[in-house]
């Protein structure tokens, strides 16, 4: 008998245990996500001369006017979404949908958010809900364009991809996760023409730093072909190109610094096998 209560509480302990880790690892994994590689708070982080503001990490700002819309990026804290379940902010990420039905709207990527694994939208949430809540009321986004009615089908169940230094990895980082290929892929008729022109840049983006015009992402003269792996991975993290000429915003070059040296080589390797396209 003694030996059956000391294998039951030898189990309870080794299962409490490895809930722990499980639940430590998917809130890490939601951290690393959230602010190094889908660098979420580039767009729903105040932002002030020196950057992001202290204490205010995901409350929601003004993103960006454009003639077919205004932006706002909503607040992402506790203070906004604690009331929503799980599910509720998983839908939202992937789906665009919010609890009372509407659609979120450009710029936020859902398209490419469809695609994020089950896991990772679960490490997402995991992350949101141990941010502080921080009280930031947002306006909603205005649009000059119709939005559709919905962006697909409810999402099914999405695998994980292998992590690993492939450019299979790269693909699922860059597009779902990092989003890459929205900014650096230009539009016809509203829509990315990822058929055609798949990372050839060359999209305007105005702000307070101007107009900045995103870079052709392939391996055309135009592109990656010019620069080495290590220049590619230095300029993401830092801002800098290899001739130390600084880079412009939007890009969120203070985010992906703390990128792991894996995925940034998975994300290059991945660029990599792109078709060579030139810059429109």
């Amino acid at each position: 008998m003694k030996l059956i209560t000391s294998l039951i509480v030898t189990f309870a302990l080794t299962s409490g245990l490895s809930h722990s880790m499980a639940a430590g690892s998917e809130l890490e994994r939601g951290a690393y996500i959230v602010r190094s590689v889908a660098a979420c708070g580039n767009c729903h982080s105040p932002l002030g001369p020196d950057g992001p503001v202290p204490g205010q990490e995901l409350s929601g700002r003004f993103v960006i006017k454009m003639p077919i819309f205004e932006a706002w990026a909503s607040n992402i804290t506790p203070a906004a979404i604690g009331n929503w379940t799980d599910a509720e902010v998983g839908r939202a990420i992937r789906e665009g949908i919010r609890p009372d039905g509407s659609l979120i709207g450009p710029p936020m990527p859902i398209e490419l958010y469809r695609d994020l694994s089950d896991s990772d939208v679960g490490a997402i949430v995991a992350y949101l809900r141990s941010v502080p809540a921080v009280e930031n009321t947002v306006p909603r986004s205005t649009y000059n364009i119709p939005l559709p009615e919905s962006y697909g089908p409810p999402v099914a169940n999405v695998a994980p991809v292998p992590e690993g230094e492939t450019a299979e990895y790269g693909a699922y980082l860059a597009g779902p996760v990092a989003h890459c290929i929205e900014c650096h892929t230009p539009m016809v008729e509203g829509h990315f023409d990822f058929e055609h022109q798949l990372g050839a840049g060359g999209r305007a983006f105005e702000g307070s730093w101007g107009i900045s015009v995103s870079a052709n992402l392939t391996p055309h003269p135009d592109g990656l072909a010019r620069w080495t792996d290590d220049e590619v991975i230095s300029m993401i993290r830092t801002g800098k190109r290899p001739d130390g000429s600084p880079m412009s915003p939007p890009m969120g070059f203070a985010f992906y610094a703390g990128m792991t040296d894996r995925d940034a080589r998975a994300i290059v390797a991945y660029l990599r096998t792109l078709p060579a396209r030139q810059t429109p």
